[in-house]
């Protein structure tokens, strides 16, 4: 029995030690990464991402190449990327629409994107600024919202177009405060900032990097800011909340997102190095400089947030009855 058992034991050893060596699975990267960024090249978003993008390759060891791929709302670039293969070449900067409100607006969605995307990480929030006319005699968020309430209709604010962050912050206030504001959709924040400034619309609902110099010169007057706290550029401008909209939040942000099946260990790897990036003292005060503050988070979190994201617009666009034309 014994000798049974050491001629088995042998003939398996002779067997292990003769069969090739399995390769190791190659380290990644090897090659260089797509980055597809669903809104268009220009604004402070894209300009963001470009800050971030070198830093991260360097750190991978490979360039990340910037591939902008606007439409839809974002849901052109988001469909591609949710169809590439999921090897972590091809990832997706996706931004509060994309990955969050267009599930809602949309009648038919080419992914769905709590499904369909690995999430990576935040990467940055933009906030907003309602701001007006300075020879309007609204001085505060009480007296607009009093003025609104005894002419119901009578102001129009204008924003970045239907859809966008924007449109939806302002359909917030609108339900948050029972008020009624005519809309003026525009194609873009800097249209939006001209005409306040001119008077062809007393409000704007706009990120700040597009109204920040025009608020400094006195061109435009900040009436509240849209965020959880105040900001730095801004340090006298309250929180809409705080002006009496109690519970009013809305920011726009944007993350990395990578096709579902992506592997876990690229994912991490991913997320550990975005998140040095992100927190790089150097790299947080060019994107600060351009109105964006970078707000890393871990995978998890991530897709918590896309998911909270997701209901919280989903329940404004119902009640709101928004629609795209």
């Amino acid at each position: 029995m014994k000798n049974s058992f050491r001629i088995a034991l042998a003939a398996a050893l002779f067997i292990a030690a003769a069969a090739p060596a399995q390769p190791a699975a190659p380290a990644w990267p090897t090659k260089p990464i797509r980055l597809i960024v669903t809104f268009p090249p220009g604004g402070s978003a894209d300009a963001a991402v470009r800050i971030v993008a070198p830093k991260l390759g360097e750190r991978l060891g490979q360039p990340v190449i910037v591939e902008n791929r606007p439409g839809a709302g974002g849901n052109i670039g988001l469909a591609l990327v949710a169809k590439a293969e999921a090897d972590g070449y091809t990832l997706a900067i996706g931004a509060a629409g994309g990955l969050a409100a267009n599930a809602s607006l949309y009648p038919k969605m080419p992914f769905d994107a709590q499904k369909d995307f690995a999430p990576v990480s935040l990467l940055a929030h933009i906030p907003f600024v309602l701001v007006a006319n300075p020879t309007l005699p609204i001085r505060s968020v009480a007296e607009l919202l009093a003025e609104a309430r005894a002419e119901p209709g009578k102001l129009s604010v204008g924003h970045g177009g239907n859809g966008t962050a924007m449109h939806l912050s302002v359909q917030l206030l609108k339900l948050m405060a029972g008020v009624d504001l005519t809309e003026v959709a525009y194609r873009g924040s800097g249209p939006v900032a001209l005409d306040v400034m001119s008077g062809q619309v007393p409000l704007g609902m706009l990120d700040l990097p597009s109204v920040l110099a025009q608020i400094k010169a006195g061109k435009v007057r900040a009436l509240a800011v849209t965020g959880q706290a105040r900001l730095a550029d801004l340090p006298d401008v309250p929180t809409l909340a705080e002006a009496g909209v109690e519970g009013y939040e809305s920011t726009g942000w944007f993350g990395v997102v990578a096709p579902a099946a992506t592997p876990p260990a690229v994912v991490a790897r991913l997320q550990a190095e975005l998140r040095a990036v992100l927190t790089d003292p150097a790299v947080t005060a060019q994107a600060r400089a351009i109105g964006v503050e970078l707000t890393p988070m871990s995978s998890a979190e991530f897709g918590r947030f896309i998911a909270s994201e997701t209901a919280k617009w989903a329940d404004v666009i119902r009640r709101s009855g928004t629609k795209l034309d």
